[in-house]
């Protein structure tokens, strides 16, 4: 069982960096398509390039927020476990 688990341990760091290296191509079409639906309706007068401009900014967020999480649950994980070691060893 340790062993399967050290070997996703190991992996994953990797995974995640070809994962993201992979997904920027796929997103980089529509920036400047968003840029100017928010410059021209803000110049019009409307309100939905702020919109449109949150939402930028809640997508930036969410994949920190996730990562976050991801190494907290982790961090919380190692220390249970380094207590567990130490308690077996007195």
């Amino acid at each position: 069982m340790n062993t399967i688990k050290r070997i996703i341990q190991r992996s994953l760091p990797f995974i995640l960096l070809l994962v993201v290296l992979l997904l920027p191509e796929v997103t980089d079409a529509q920036c400047p398509m968003c840029r100017m639906t928010a410059e021209s309706n803000l110049a019009n007068g409307g309100d939905e390039g702020r919109g449109l401009n949150n939402g930028i900014l809640y997508m930036l967020a969410t994949p920190y927020l996730l990562i976050g999480l991801i190494g907290y649950v982790w961090w919380r994980n190692r220390r249970k476990e380094d207590e567990l070691e130490i308690a077996e060893a007195e």
